[in-house]
């Protein structure tokens, strides 16, 4: 049962389904060059997130500094440093490779070179500083592993470690197959976050490396998720319960839970970054992406319904408002409180 006044996993899904439909209509994800702002809001975010979720002790506004100006803030340790450091970078190279992947790509959704490549970039700076006591020179990043791995608290083993190089090449040829069957219309729209969540858990089962799967794996969903033309997916470190509770349940065979927890997330990027910076003052977009710090979405939502908003109400449910009409109504408020 769904909690009281939250949407049902179904509701979530055909919002990520008419979300995918609205940034169509915007003409795609633009590209880091012609929206840097854009993905270095969310490349921050997912810096820090990502990080936070594995125990990094940097704050968001660290990591910011950090990434923006160059300077490290605070007095954390040099490996909470660098694995930011690295995480960024790898992130950067997902967002561009997504959209502009130049040489690299074969023409496919993804490759095994790209794979480790990603983990590569990750772990390189914090392995300088702090690798893995049981590394062989083999097993650097990049290179998969060459020790076996204890079974997860949920009690799922991975497997052994001569099997990883066979079970990660048939991952990467499901994810390709996944992906041309959701660009081809053969799966519904608001089916894709089951898709996608079966292709995460199914990252995580492998543990293709010694250390730094869970964020090789969210960095390789995000470079799927852009390439399918979507938003990346930030899991917040408050969410960690909840996202481990679904790569659990997804271990078991109910990918729902993950699901869910990817498709808000993907609704909410789009939302909180893309559209209203793509859209024009004038241009209807859902009112959750015009919700600011000082007027909430359930404040906007209920001047649209007294008729204070100028806004519309689609026959999928959801509000659509402009920037123009938010400022229009934040003037007219400010004006009958003088």
């Amino acid at each position: 049962m769904p909690t009281r006044g939250r949407p049902s996993r179904e509701t979530v899904y055909q919002r990520f389904a008419a979300a995918s439909d609205e940034l169509s209509r915007f003409g795609g994800l633009p590209t880091p060059s012609e929206a840097r702002q854009i993905w270095d809001d969310i490349w921050h975010l997912e810096a820090h997130s990502s990080t936070a979720l594995e125990g990094n002790t940097l704050a968001l506004r660290e990591v910011q500094v950090l990434l923006g100006q160059g300077r490290a803030v605070g007095a954390k340790a040099l490996k909470d440093y660098m694995e930011v450091l690295g995480y960024a970078e790898a992130a950067r190279w997902v967002y561009g490779q997504a959209i502009d992947p130049g040489g690299w790509t074969t023409g496919e959704l993804l490759s095994l070179t790209e794979i480790r490549n990603v983990h590569r970039v990750l772990m390189v700076k914090v392995w300088e500083v702090a690798p893995h006591p049981n590394a062989t020179e083999r097993e650097r990043p990049g290179s998969f592993r060459e020790h076996d791995i204890h079974p997860f608290g949920g009690g799922m083993k991975p497997p052994p470690w001569s099997e990883v190089p066979g079970l990660v090449a048939d991952w990467v040829k499901d994810v390709v197959s996944i992906g041309a069957a959701i660009t081809n219309g053969g799966v519904e729209a608001r089916a894709v976050p089951a898709e996608l969540a079966g292709i995460h858990s199914g990252f995580e089962r492998i543990h293709p490396f010694l250390d730094g799967n869970g964020r090789a794996g969210r960095l390789i969903l995000n470079l799927v998720l852009v390439r399918l033309g979507y938003p990346p997916a930030v899991i917040f470190k408050r969410q960690r319960d909840a996202y481990l509770d679904g790569l659990d349940r997804a271990d078991k065979g109910d990918p729902g839970p993950l699901a869910e927890l990817i498709a808000r997330s993907v609704i909410d990027n789009l939302h909180r970054f893309v559209v209203p910076n793509i859209a024009g003052p004038a241009r209807l977009v859902p009112l959750a992406s015009l919700a600011t710090e000082t007027m909430s979405y359930e404040a906007l939502r209920q001047a649209a319904r007294r008729g204070r908003l100028e806004a519309e109400q689609g026959s999928d449910g959801p509000w659509r408002s402009s920037r123009r009409a938010v400022i229009t109504y934040e003037r007219s408020r400010f004006s009958r409180g003088r």
